[in-house]
């Protein structure tokens, strides 16, 4: 994590992170989400959520230690972070899985969802990454948030949080990027999904890390479940403890 991404996610809460997949991924990728949807989503669903995508296969497997991002997710979690939880949306018109509500926020306190920095080195409860499978252009709707809400002493009024508003929220910032971005936030801001309009369907990824030692969801990785891990990945899938000084973080 550079000065600069550092600065900037610090400022905001978030920053992208382009070209984090490359065309052979997004092309291998995109075939296999081709082949979810026409397995599990009707015709005429709106929206859809697929967990569990790591039993998809090892491209997807290969996303947890992506090497465009690791760096970015030591600067934020430090070294030993964990995959806590992932999922995929799919969102073709309007409303996403969880309608389009902002949602986070460092007041109240949360300390899973948490925001600080100390000598000089953030320390943040649950970080996304999440992946854009396919363009998202401005105007066209997907992820926002409220920059700087990380850090916020209020709460956000519960009358601004809906997103379905015309015109649009002017503290809501819509992040948008081609395919192959990531967005890469901490969950204590504020954030939310605005209403899609785009002319293609929204596929996004996403992984939720935490620190070493913390827990998001009740659930954990069985690990054997996944053959052929790396060692690294077996790390990242580990269960949360505070005994890592032999983990491998590289």
């Amino acid at each position: 994590m550079d000065d600069a991404q550092r600065y900037l996610f610090d400022l905001q809460g978030w920053i992208t992170i382009g070209d984090a997949l490359d065309a052979a991924q997004l092309a291998t990728l995109n075939e296999q989400f081709d082949r979810r949807v026409a397995a599990a989503v009707p015709d005429d669903a709106n929206s859809w959520r697929f967990g569990d995508v790591l039993d998809w296969g090892p491209d997807w497997l290969n996303l947890i230690d992506n090497p465009r991002v690791t760096g970015v997710l030591e600067g934020i979690l430090g070294p030993g972070f964990r995959l806590d939880h992932d999922y995929a949306d799919l969102i073709r018109r309007g409303k996403g899985p969880i309608g389009t509500m902002l949602h986070g926020g460092a007041t109240p306190f949360d300390y899973g969802q948490s925001y600080a920095v100390h000598d000089g080195q953030i320390r943040s409860g649950l970080v996304v990454v999440a992946y854009n499978l396919r363009d998202v252009n401005p105007g066209d709707g997907g992820f926002a948030g409220v920059a700087g809400s990380h850090k916020a002493n209020f709460a956000l009024p519960e009358d601004w949080k809906e997103l379905e508003v015309d015109p649009p929220r002017a503290y809501v910032t819509p992040v948008t990027g081609p395919a192959g971005t990531a967005i890469v936030f901490t969950e204590a801001m504020s954030h939310g999904t605005l209403p899609w309009r785009g002319a293609g369907e929204r596929r996004t990824v996403f992984l939720k890390y935490n620190p070493h030692a913390i827990a998001w969801s009740a659930r954990f990785y069985d690990r054997d479940r996944y053959p052929n891990l790396t060692e690294r990945q077996r790390a990242i899938l580990e269960s949360p403890n505070a005994r890592y000084s032999s983990r491998p973080t590289k």
